[in-house]
């Protein structure tokens, strides 16, 4: 609420309690599902608890297990595979491919970019264990699978091989990457359609090229849903592994931080949970996550997003 100070000027009041009433319901399912549950793994992370030590009474370490992380001789590796893994796809697919599908399915006839829309939505809407399966027949070795028996062997003569072992990031990065741009392309869809007609109709008067329209129309409409879209299919690649754990269980080099996190404490083939460890490494991802939405805030420039219209000021 905002009332006129003594200069003419508008001064924005404090919140009224029903506004935090209003609040209160999102603020205790963010506390109860987000803020309690980083808190005890937090506290787990610094005890040695797992399967052979018992759950009842862990031990506490301190940062033990901190310090196991940054020696353990698979940490670096595993850290740029993520590195690798979140920024190929979050460009190539979750941003790049997403707004390309969106920008292009709005500016053909409106019933055609729906149904070009619904067919991208088709792997999200497949269940994980069939789509993977899908892609390990596409990937298998000659006679099975469909990329070597039907277009390597005939047309080029090559050997069949198995191209999931020969280029797993491919098959890693295309499986998340298309499942990933259904999602940008609905925002970004949603967003290029709500962008007032005057405006586009104002640069092709203009003279405006295609290209002109998307720089300087299109893409400065889209500051907030780039930033939703980045920050959110940031974190979700961050801590998704779902997708990778069917397709290759972490093997040739495909291991990312959130399945080791997984296979450490819940998913050890030895029996030994080691959810003291495990932890450790949930609660690394939390950090970096955090650390990645403050970098998206700063470069987005959300202190402008989220200013005033100067005219209120007048």
């Amino acid at each position: 609420m905002s009332v006129k100070t003594s200069g003419g000027k508008l001064r924005r009041r404090g919140l009224p309690i029903t506004a935090y009433l209003f609040m209160l319901p999102t603020l205790v399912l963010v506390a109860v599902f987000f803020v309690v549950p980083v808190v005890l793994i937090g506290l787990i992370s610094l005890t040695d608890m797992s399967s052979a030590t018992g759950l009842r009474a862990p031990g506490f370490v301190g940062l033990e297990n901190y310090r196991r992380i940054l020696t353990h001789p698979s940490a670096a590796e595993i850290a740029w595979a993520t590195v690798f893994y979140v920024a190929v796809t979050l460009v190539l697919f979750n941003v790049g491919l997403a707004l390309l599908v969106a920008l292009l399915t709005t500016h053909v006839p409106r019933r055609a970019g729906f149904f070009f829309r619904a067919l991208w939505l088709l792997p999200r809407l497949t269940p994980v264990v069939v789509y993977i399966s899908m892609w390990k027949y596409i990937a298998a070795p000659e006679p099975y699978g469909i990329i070597n028996h039907h277009i390597l062997v005939p047309l080029f003569g090559v050997q069949g091989a198995n191209l999931l072992g020969d280029a797993p990031w491919v098959f890693v990065v295309v499986t998340n990457g298309l499942i990933g741009a259904s999602f940008g392309m609905i925002i970004f869809t949603s967003a290029i359609e709500s962008i007032p007609r005057d405006q586009m109709n104002a640069a092709l008067v203009d003279g405006c090229g295609v290209w002109q329209r998307i720089r300087y129309v299109i893409i400065p409409w889209l500051k907030w849903p780039l930033l939703f879209v980045t920050t959110y299919q940031t974190l979700s690649l961050l801590t998704s592994f779902e997708y990778i754990l069917v397709l290759t269980e972490g093997a040739y080099g495909t291991r990312v931080w959130s399945l080791w996190a997984y296979q450490v404490a819940l998913s050890n083939y030895f029996g030994n949970f080691q959810y003291g460890f495990g932890s450790a490494l949930a609660v690394m991802l939390v950090v970096v996550g955090i650390a990645a939405s403050f970098v998206y805030l700063r470069f987005f420039r959300f202190g402008e997003l989220v200013q005033e219209p100067k005219i209120e000021d007048q």
